[in-house]
């Protein structure tokens, strides 16, 4: 052939379009092909063809059969398609359409040495396609439509899809209602699904399930289907009127129900959904609207709260009607039922705290007053039928008393505004109760206001200004102001409480005054201080005036061209003492001289009482022992421990022991003196639980070499007893206290040994 060519074959249904494409080849020896082709088709199958289905037989101008056979190459060529030597086509494999549809291939012409005789020919097989494939829906369909909607509104759309060829009819799915049709429609090519009707009611039907077929070969009886179930779910739309559940509604609430809260609940019916619900309500009684309100709650039900205080004393019961309206979308589909409600509230009487008849009371006081006589008395009455008596309290930190039975109030203290201006004061009211029991209180607030009196004198704001070296006469050097802590003074005066001669003061009758220098000629090496006396007083004259005379020191300062001060003399230092300080000092002077005479006269006392027990005894007995140590002494003194004679040395180390026995020598004393010891020794002896009874007064002198204290024998002092000062014993310990008291006595000490 010289050209490719395409023919199209359309056969009836469940055929396929064959392509048989026949080219003009070119041999590789230059020769023109001698291929002849008929048309090439074949249908699919769903098996292996048995016995081989026959296709074609290839035919070449050149075939001999005696001496030529003929083979293919290409797809599917020898496991689908197969060819004799005779060049018979047959088709040994199984065809799907779906999976391919098209096989290409080569046919070549061989001699017997297997060489070409022409050069090979391409051509194509197309596979026929048959009804194999049914439709099929792929996912679950919901559909959604207002109720109410008009006729012909669209629910959805269905969709199915066929595997085999859509060019044909195998291919080709139209749709069909398998129920519900009175209600739906669905386009037989689109699958789109409609209404049918216009009065589509959820409250009635909410939700339709209808069977949808897909079907292909719509001319063949026998075509292929598949179903699917379709839930369409009718939407609500507020098209029912709101009704009341009961004719009557009974509710009893405390007096003492807070305002805004929930009194009780009015319910009501509506077929349709919360989310569609619009009740509105309404009460009749003008009156009532003052004292209660209706709202919607979340599932639009009425709830009757409170907009004033309940009363129980003046209204024990109400009674009133309630309606409830609502607009609807379409004309109501339920006009049954109520639209009208009696609502019964009764009262529980409690009982209630006592009633202010004010919450908050202004009073006003002008401070530095007292006595003030208030003209306002707190009141309250219990609201209650019992009308208890009422007792009123205050807190302790206001300055306002008040009258426990009567309410009145008086002032506690004087006040001070500047100190605090504002005192807030709670009241409590109480009731009366017999038997002590405590009865309902409540509370309000007293605001007391402190009114201003002029009882405070201005004072300037500055206490020190400079002055200029550079100062010339009539150069101001500073503006004067004042400040008081009375908030009535509304301007100052000013003058010079005394004359100066180097300044001068004018009042610029603003509250403010100018000074300004008189003479001039200032040195910062003048010695001499300046300082002013300025008065200044509150208001303009008249009485009740403040004045205060205000010293300003004045400092010589050298300056800048522009007043600046660069160097200033300091003043000089006051040297003295302020009036608290020297009173502080003399009190400390007077405690110490009030302490040192105590403690004389206590030392005094102690003496002349020494003097006085030792007159008064009798004759003192002495016994004289001679202790030897070496030869461990008499019997009766084993219980006196002579570590106590043992002296410093004197580097002030304590000696081990006498060297030398102790020799025991009559003691220079007089004889009340001795006596006096002795009874002072028995005493402390007596009231001495864990010391040995005093029974002998043992007396001894020793005179070890290196005692700072020497011999205490008369016989070997080598002075009068007057001549000694015996008060180091006080430091030897209480053991030789009374002999340093003893040897302080003024008497006669005699040298001969007892």
């Amino acid at each position: 052939m010289g050209a490719c060519g395409r023919v199209d074959v359309r056969g009836r249904r469940g055929l396929v379009v064959l392509l048989l494409w026949g080219c003009a080849l070119v041999g590789v020896y230059g020769d023109i092909s001698t291929w002849r082709w008929n048309h090439l088709k074949t249908f699919e199958s769903s098996e292996v063809p048995d016995p081989p289905t026959f296709i074609t037989k290839l035919d070449n101008q050149k075939f001999n059969i005696e001496e030529h056979r003929y083979r293919i190459e290409g797809e599917g060529a020898g496991t689908i398609f197969s060819v004799n030597d005779e060049g018979k086509l047959y088709v040994i494999g199984l065809l799907d359409r779906e999976k391919k549809s098209l096989y290409h291939l080569t046919a070549r012409l061989l001699n017997r040495a297997n060489q070409d005789v022409e050069p090979s020919s391409n051509f194509v097989i197309e596979v026929q396609d048959i009804n194999d494939n049914a439709p099929v829906f792929h996912e679950p369909f919901k559909g959604f439509v207002p109720e109410m909607s008009v006729s012909g509104t669209v629910v959805m759309t269905v969709n199915a899809t066929d595997d085999d060829d859509p060019t044909t009819d195998n291919g080709k799915v139209r749709y069909k209602l398998l129920n519900g049709t009175d209600i739906f429609s669905i386009d037989e090519k689109k699958g789109t699904i409609r209404t049918k009707v216009f009065n589509l009611d959820r409250e009635t039907t909410p939700e339709y399930k209808i069977m949808v077929q897909a079907k292909d070969s719509a001319a063949n009886t026998f075509g292929l289907t598949d179903t699917a179930t379709v839930t369409i779910r009718i939407e609500d739309i507020n098209d029912n009127m709101a009704t009341f559940k009961r004719n009557q509604y009974i509710f009893r609430v405390r007096e003492d129900v807070r305002v805004d809260a929930n009194i009780g609940t009015v319910e009501v019916e509506d077929k349709d959904e919360e989310q569609n619900k619009n009740p509105i309500f309404k009460i009749d009684d003008r009156l009532i609207n003052n004292l209660f309100e209706i709202k919607k709650d979340q599932h639009k039900n009425g709830v009757l709260s409170l907009k004033q205080p309940l009363d129980y004393e003046k209204h024990s019961s109400y009674r009133f009607t309630v309606t409830v309206t609502e607009e609807t979308v379409n004309a109501p589909h339920n006009t049954k039922g109520h639209n009208k409600a009696e609502v019964v509230i009764s009262v529980i009487d409690v009982d209630e705290p006592p009633v202010f008849d004010e919450r908050e009371y202004n009073i006003s006081v002008r401070e530095e007053t007292f006595p003030v006589i208030i003209p306002v008395s707190i009141k309250a009455k219990d609201p209650d039928m019992a009308n208890r008596p009422i007792r009123y309290s205050i807190e302790e930190s206001c300055p306002i008393a008040i009258d426990p039975k009567e309410g009145t109030l008086s002032l506690k203290v004087k006040l001070d505004r500047e100190y605090k201006p504002l005192h807030r004061c709670q009241v409590t009211a109480e009731e009366s109760l017999p038997d002590g029991q405590e009865g309902q209180k409540s509370y309000a607030m007293i605001n007391l206001v402190v009114q201003d009196v002029n009882d405070h004198a201005p004072k300037l704001s500055t206490e020190e200004i400079d002055v200029c070296e550079s100062d010339r006469p009539g150069t101001v050097i500073a503006t004067l102001s004042a400040i008081d802590k009375d908030e009535i003074s509304t301007s100052f005066t000013f003058r010079l409480a005394k004359p100066s001669s180097n300044f001068t003061l004018s009042d610029n009758n603003n509250g403010t005054a100018t000074l300004l220098v008189k003479q001039g000629g200032f040195k910062t090496e003048d010695a001499s201080d300046h300082a002013l006396e300025i008065e200044v007083a509150d208001g303009r004259g008249g009485p009740g005036v403040l004045k205060s005379v205000e010293r300003v020191r004045i400092k010589v300062c050298q300056c800048a061209s522009d007043r600046t001060p660069e160097y200033c003399r300091p003043h000089r230092r006051q040297v003295g003492v302020s009036v608290h300080a020297l009173i502080t000092i003399l009190l400390c002077i007077v405690t110490i001289l009030v302490i040192v005479i105590l403690l004389v006269l206590r030392q005094r006392y102690r003496k002349d009482t020494l003097v006085a027990l030792g007159k008064s005894s009798g004759e003192i007995h002495e016994q004289l022992v001679t202790y030897d140590e070496e030869g461990g002494g008499e019997m009766d003194t084993n219980g006196y421990d002579v570590s106590i004679l043992t002296s410093a040395r004197h580097d002030g180390a304590l000696l081990p022991g006498p060297g030398v026995y102790a020799r025991v020598n009559k003691p220079p004393a007089c004889k009340g003196d001795m006596a006096a010891m002795i009874e002072v020794k028995k005493d402390e002896a007596d009231h001495d639980r864990d010391g040995a009874p005093y029974d002998t007064l043992h007396i001894y002198g020793y005179e070890g070499p290196g005692s700072l204290a020497g011999s205490l024998s008369s016989l070997e002092s080598s002075s009068s007893g007057d001549s000694l000062d015996y008060d180091f014993l006080n430091d030897w310990g209480p053991r030789f206290r009374t002999l340093a008291e003893l040897y302080g006595v003024d008497c006669y000490a005699g040298d001969a040994p007892y």
